[in-house]
């Protein structure tokens, strides 16, 4: 039987910090328990990082929220090992249609090819995730959740960041190597610092409604534009769990948020989609306005921004919280190398970097999906409906239509830390990219190939069969390095054997463009980092330190 993580309310237990002569001191301390602060105390904690995470409520989010996890997030879940209760409840989904009025337009499929382990998306009220995550963080004694804690002073040190947390048991101080702030698009920290988030508020009020019912609509995205039942506007009607469904109506700049989502005005609404006597009950509404922005820089000193607390995007898309954990994921790596003393603090301001760009690519899509929906001009509407007018008829104009551009993972295609390819490769697996996941055997079991990958730098080389002495002895030397790199050895169907991945239906080889020799050299998040046609040790140990800011390995 499900937890009911709605109602949890969770104990308030007094740290034995307050009670220290002076100030504790630990390595991290995360501020904000929501899906991007568990996410990242528990990949910290997971790899021995000794965290904090601190939270100012002992609950976990109420209503729905975020509801749409892309499957990349998944996969980062599944190496946190949190990712299977989430798959077994979210209702998964990947085909999505338009309609303009009542007409049909279109439909796409987010997943079009077999061979992957995790759907497109699947559909999970924040709750649940929150849920999961934190049985996953109480379990690892390196993370220290500490409920009804609230950060109300910061001050920034040579070597440490000093906190001030206030609890029901009055005030203490806390010292950390390094913050991460995680909480919320409102942060408190980032206004202790003097900074703020900039962009575009755009002028229009949507209203959620969760509804819970039994209705026989497949599980899929349904989106209209200036539907008969609620002329003018848009609606998106998804589903998740627990017979719940999830209604997003616009309702103009205009509307009053707080009659809006009363039930005299929110019930009309719905059954004149549903039907006049369709039965159902109202879980949760709100109304919202939102923004495209982010701040001019993720990292300040030893303060490190991510999720809503960096950037904020419309929800169009299912940016928001999907980008937020893509954060922790580029994070905690790093942090956990610089705190080792095995690369220098420059490391981090690559977090920086990459993340800022992919925070600009979430909310250009973001803008772009908003200004269809949403046409501020008599011009700019004339343009989207008569694009609409042809989608149905014509393939150039469906590519015109946005009703919100999908959670993709970003390419850090420009990012310091790749080694350039120095010979041909098709570009889909180019440095900087995710990876992507395919079925492989291991000692005559089916399984995943990412779930080989693990948490850190991993090699990972096609080949024939068995290898040679020489190349057992460079794996063995990679492996005992200050900074471990662990080597997969991939095998052509039909061709497996012990301590081999068996490339299963040779999608993994057709995937990463590989032939026998290839050599994939993968960062801890699990995105490609260098790419060669032959094993070559040390160029993978070249790799290594420009993937983690040594430059003077890079040159020797």
């Amino acid at each position: 039987m499900d937890k009911d993580y709605q109602s949890m309310a969770f104990e308030y237990r007094r740290s034995a910090d307050m009670d220290a002569a002076k100030p504790a001191r630990h390595p991290v301390v995360v501020v904000g328990a929501g899906p991007v602060g568990l996410a990242t105390a528990i990949d910290l904690a997971r790899q021995g990082v000794r965290t904090v995470l601190l939270d100012d409520d002992n609950t976990l989010s109420t209503g729905s929220r975020a509801i749409c996890f892309a499957k990349r997030t998944l996969e980062i879940f599944d190496r946190l090992e949190c990712g299977e209760p989430m798959a077994e409840k979210g209702v998964s989904w990947h085909v999505g249609k338009v309609f303009f009025k009542d007409q049909p337009l279109y439909s796409f499929d987010l997943l079009p090819e077999e061979g992957h382990r995790r759907p497109a998306f699947v559909n999970l009220q924040q709750y649940y995730v929150e849920g999961y995550l934190h049985d996953r963080a109480v379990r690892l004694p390196a993370l220290d959740l500490r409920w009804r804690s609230r950060v109300t002073g910061l001050e920034q040190r040579d070597d440490h960041v000093e906190l001030t947390v206030s609890t029901p048991d009055g005030d203490y101080r806390l010292r950390a190597d390094y913050v991460v702030a995680a909480d919320g698009g409102r942060s408190p920290l980032r206004a202790m610092l003097g900074q703020e988030s900039k962009g575009r508020v755009f002028r229009d009020r949507f209203l959620i409604a969760d509804v819970k019912m039994k209705a026989d609509f497949p599980t899929e995205r349904w989106f209209w534009f200036d539907p008969p039942f609620h002329p003018g506007q848009s609606v998106l009607l998804h589903r998740q769990p627990d017979n719940v469904w999830r209604i997003d109506f616009q309702l103009g700049w205009d509307a009053d948020p707080e009659l809006e989502k009363t039930p005299e005005r929110v019930i009309p609404r719905i059954k004149a989609l549903l039907g006049e006597h369709a039965e159902f009950e109202l879980e949760w509404m709100s109304v919202y306005t939102f923004c495209c922005l982010r701040m001019d820089s993720f990292r300040h000193g030893r303060v490190l921004f991510a999720g809503d607390a960096a950037h904020g995007v419309s929800p169009f898309g299912a940016r928001g919280a999907n980008s937020g954990v893509q954060d922790a994921d580029n994070l905690a790596w790093k942090l956990k190398l610089v705190l080792e003393g095995k690369a220098p603090s420059s490391l981090l301001d690559t977090y920086a970097s990459e993340r800022e760009y992919a925070a600009d690519e979430n909310i250009l899509n973001s803008t772009r999906a908003t200004d269809f929906i949403t046409p501020k001009s008599a011009i700019s509407r004339v343009f989207r409906d008569a694009v609409l007018s042809l989608a149905k008829d014509h393939a150039f104009a469906r590519k015109l239509v946005n009703s919100g551009r999908l959670s993709v993972p970003a390419v850090y295609g420009d990012s310091p830390l790749n080694t350039a390819d120095g010979e041909p490769f098709a570009p889909s697996m180019r440095p900087g990219s995710p990876c992507l996941d395919a079925p492989v055997t291991v000692d005559g079991a089916a399984d995943w190939f990412l779930s080989h990958v693990g948490d850190g730098f991993t090699a990972v080389c096609f080949t024939g069969g068995a290898v040679d002495a020489a190349r057992a002895e460079a794996m063995r030397t990679l492996a005992a390095g200050a900074i471990p790199v662990r080597t997969l050895l991939v095998a052509p169907p039909g061709r497996g054997g012990p301590g081999l991945l068996e490339d299963r239906d040779g999608l993994l080889a057709a995937r990463y463009d590989a032939r026998p020799g290839t050599c994939y050299l993968l960062r801890p998040d699990q995105h490609v980092c260098a790419r060669w046609r032959s094993y070559d040790a040390g160029k993978i140990g070249r790799a290594v330190a420009r993937a983690t800011h040594n430059p003077q390995e890079v040159a020797a």
